[in-house]
């Protein structure tokens, strides 16, 4: 069975990386971040889900997204490569804070998610004098 559980650290990484990367088109305050354990995927370290355009209409809500972090396997993770997943995952955000998703097609990568952790990590050391 799986069971999920409110991510603070994972909230915490996503607001920092948001900010020190200007993703002015994410609204920190509309996103929440879960853990998972007993997920049977394998290879797949965190998700992003969202609602269909209906829902906010029938809700009379924003948009809002969800990042799930898969335990069993983002939690193997060193602590680079648990920002580049949280930054892929925030890749999938689009320009318009819609509800709809970025598709992975010549847009989402480990190229792109590299050069944009590579200007993360800049940026974080310009921030902090190192």
């Amino acid at each position: 069975m799986i069971s999920y559980a409110k991510a603070p650290d994972v909230e915490q990484s996503a607001k920092r990386i948001i900010d020190i990367l200007n993703l002015k088109h994410i609204d920190p305050e509309r996103l929440a971040f879960y853990r998972s354990t007993g997920s049977r995927a394998r290879r797949v370290q965190a998700r992003i889900h969202g609602l269909g355009r209906i829902w906010f209409d029938a809700l009379n809500i924003q948009p809002r997204y969800i990042i799930e972090v898969i335990s069993e396997e983002f939690d193997k993770l060193d602590t680079q490569g648990r920002e580049k997943v949280i930054i892929h995952e925030l890749m999938h955000i689009p320009a318009g804070f819609s509800g709809g998703f970025v598709p992975h097609k010549g847009r989402i990568n480990k190229r792109t998610v590299d050069a944009m952790h590579k200007n993360y990590c800049e940026e974080s050391h310009k921030i902090s004098g190192a």
